[in-house]
């Protein structure tokens, strides 16, 4: 069957290879900053890769070789508009990080370069991470007296909390070697060309697995997570029945008794 055609954004690149979509924050000349069309598109693009059942993975990555994403756009706060009004605005930032939970398939977040602010905050957002040597990592706002509110409860779910806060009140680069010390970056590849081979693989072994048995233990994963001990064990016993009853676990187990690949179809 010929693959199903991507939208075409403004501002985001989305492209599809096999069962892998790669979307692409496409403005590098301004550093591919979060502005209102860049969050925009990125809702656009994720709600495409959520309905669409040929995708199975998520690639997210930044145009260029020297920044996945620097962070909200500056000039927004200079903008000619009420407190009010940039405070609804803004508020797309929410509803871009609950599309990126709730999207029912893995997210490999592919770091180019440097990833700041609210692109630290996308970046971590991601399920999985792989990023280039020379890309950095970091929270500047305070540097110019402001708050990374926005993308803290993101940061706060994949970080250690002295390391949060060392990182939101002194305002410095962290390198990925660093960050993968810290259980944050999953891969580290010292060139782009490694990067992208890294990704593809990553991305590749994940579009085998059964779509459907993902699906249900990513949004375990992230439900449990802030519920009470006892009501996650609960929560995540009915879970587990619900997988058995699935025909991809039943074609797993099948395949693995017979000594052969199994053949998921996402029942």
């Amino acid at each position: 069957m010929p693959q199903p055609e991507p939208p075409r954004l403004d501002e985001v690149k989305v492209e599809l290879v096999g069962a892998v979509a790669t979307v692409t924050l496409n403005r590098p000349d301004q550093r591919n900053p979060l502005s209102a069309g860049m969050r925009r598109d990125l809702r656009h693009a994720f709600a495409w890769c959520k309905g669409e059942p040929a995708v199975r993975v998520v690639v997210l990555t930044g145009a260029g070789d020297r920044v996945f994403c620097a962070g909200a756009d500056l000039g927004g706060f200079a903008a000619d508009a009420t407190v009010l009004e940039r405070h609804r605005a803004s508020h797309d930032f929410v509803e871009l990080f609950l599309d990126m939970q709730e999207l029912g398939k893995p997210i490999v977040g592919r770091i180019n370069g440097h990833a700041l602010a609210g692109g630290f905050g996308l970046a971590c957002a991601c399920d999985l991470l792989v990023a280039a040597e020379t890309a950095g990592f970091g929270t500047p706002e305070i540097n110019v007296g402001v708050w990374p509110a926005m993308i803290q409860a993101v940061l706060a779910r994949n970080l250690p909390r002295k390391v949060l806060l060392e990182m939101e009140l002194l305002g410095e680069r962290w390198t990925a070697a660093r960050l993968r010390e810290l259980g944050l970056v999953n891969r580290v590849a010292p060139t782009l060309d490694e990067l992208d081979a890294v990704t593809a693989d990553v991305a590749g072994r994940l579009a085998r697995k059964s779509p459907a048995i993902v699906r249900v233990g990513r949004d375990s994963f992230y439900r449990q997570q802030d519920m009470e001990f006892r009501a996650a064990l609960e929560y995540l016993q009915a879970q587990l029945t619900l997988v058995t009853l699935t025909e991809d676990a039943r074609e797993g187990v099948a395949a693995f008794f017979e000594k052969r690949e199994p053949e998921f179809r996402g029942r």
